[in-house]
Parts: structure tokens; C-alpha cells; sequence
């Protein structure tokens, strides 16, 4: 049995997001440059995106750019720019074929002219499909969004819209980047490291992790599916016991 066989549908993660890492030393362990790792990666985002649409997954977030990367050699970051414009035009007519939509979060202002205005006609060109979103994370990072939300939220408590008292866990999350989505259940990064590297740090309270030392350019559909069967196997609790789930699923069965 393949490991796609092995997969349950019923018991699928509707969110994965995923740390695409490892495309600059996958380039130098060939004796190229970072940007021809940056390149060769689009073709396994192109594989993964594909994969989870087929499963049927709901969303995916992929992180693409962090704010912190914006401090890597300027060619790089001029290169990175150029290759998502050339990308993401190359991409809609694709992700509108398979009913894709696409979502962006980070601090877009950020970006040059060029790139921002390549994503919100991407943005607006597949605003009507239904299938997978497709959320991509650039020059994003998890502090920049938890600041932001307690901006907003002093704002809109010094404007007396909000009373300090109904700030909970489900109201600050109304006012993350994220508000739309529901939270990762499992989180995977690639290349061998084993952080999180500021990357929904409030989100990924309670997803599963999954490590993997397969460089982000040779991470494809059985990487994917291996990820999934791993998910499939551990147990969530949730912060419950192991037979207080149990209980729990005996009295949902018909």
C-alpha cells in the first residue's frame, strides 16, 4: 500500500502550513547560487498546492518571505521579488483552473510597487474559486502580526468601540491576519531545522509539528502524504486526557 492509500479522508488536517526551507543551501550543496534554490522551490510549491487540492485539504499557508528577510543581500530580496511577480502571473490561470483561491497575509506595504500590485490582481482574479486556499505568507512574521492586532485592539478600545472586559482568546483572533482561516492542525518544515521561526506563533498553540530533513526543492507529494499519515497517527487531546477522548468518541459514534 502506497502512502497516499494510507491517508484517511475523514481524518484529514483542514489547515497545514508549511516553513518552505532550505532553498539557498540546496542550491550551494550544487555549487549555484541561492536564487537558483529559490527557483527550483516554486516547482515544489506548484507539487504541494496541487497534492493538497487533490486530497481535498481546505487551506494551506505557505511561508514565502519573512519580515526578517528583508535583511538578506539585496539581490536575493530583488531576485525573490522579481521571481513571485514572474510566478504569480505564470500561476492564476492554473489556480483558477483547479478553483483555487489565493490569500496573502503580511505587511504587503512592505513590498516594491511592482509585486504589490502583481498580487492584488492575483488577489482579485481568483476571489470567486471555492476549492483550497491557497494563503501565503509574505514579509510575515508573528510578532509583526501580534503587534498589530494590540494596536488595533487599543485603537478600537480608545475609540470606545470595545470594552476591555469582552477582549478574550476569540476576539484577539478576529484581529490577526489570519482572522479568516481556522487555526494550522499540523505545521510541517523542511530542511532539518526544528523551529517555528516566527511563524504563527498564536495559531500553532495547539497543531501537531512535523520535521523533515528534505530540502523545500525536493519536497513533493509522498513527502506530503508521508506528513499526513504521521498526523493521522498521534493522538490530539487538546490538553484533555487519553480517556477522556476516548469517552468522547464512543458517544459521537452512531
Amino acid at each position: 500500500m502506497d502512502l497516499k492509500d494510507q491517508i484517511i479522508p475523514d481524518r484529514l488536517p483542514r489547515h497545514i502550513a508549511i516553513i518552505m526551507d532550505g532553498n539557498g543551501r540546496w542550491a550551494e550543496e550544487k555549487g549555484q547560487d541561492r536564487l537558483y534554490g529559490h527557483f527550483h522551490g516554486v516547482e515544489s510549491v506548484r507539487n504541494i498546492v496541487e497534492g493538497c487540492a487533490e486530497l481535498g485539504i481546505e487551506y494551506l499557508t505557505l511561508y514565502a518571505f519573512s519580515t526578517e528577510n528583508w535583511d538578506r543581500p539585496v539581490t536575493e530580496v530583488t531576485g525573490l521579488m522579481e521571481l513571485l511577480v514572474e510566478t504569480i502571473r505564470k500561476e492564476v490561470p492554473i489556480l483558477n483552473k483547479n478553483n483555487i483561491r489565493l490569500h496573502v497575509i503580511g505587511a504587503l506595504d512592505m513590498l516594491p510597487e511592482y509585486a504589490h500590485n502583481a498580487l492584488q490582481e492575483a488577489l482579485q482574479l481568483t476571489s470567486q474559486n471555492t476549492g483550497l486556499n491557497l494563503v501565503m505568507a509574505l514579509s510575515y512574521s508573528s510578532r509583526w502580526e501580534l503587534v498589530e492586532a494590540v494596536r488595533k485592539v487599543a485603537m478600537d478600545v480608545k475609540a470606545g468601540k470595545l470594552d476591555p472586559a469582552a477582549i478574550n482568546q476569540d476576539l484577539l483572533s478576529q484581529y490577526l491576519a489570519t482572522s479568516e482561516f481556522p487555526d494550522p492542525e499540523l505545521m510541517i518544515r523542511t530542511s532539518g531545522e526544528y523551529r517555528i521561526s516566527n511563524f504563527l506563533l498564536y495559531q500553532l498553540a495547539y497543531a501537531e509539528l512535523y520535521f523533515t530533513s528534505t530540502r523545500w526543492p525536493d519536497f513533493r507529494k509522498e513527502n506530503l502524504y508521508e506528513a499526513i499519515v504521521d498526523f493521522q497517527k498521534r493522538e490530539r487531546r487538546f490538553g484533555k486526557t487519553t480517556q477522556q477522548i476516548k469517552q468522547e468518541t464512543a458517544e459521537h459514534l452512531p
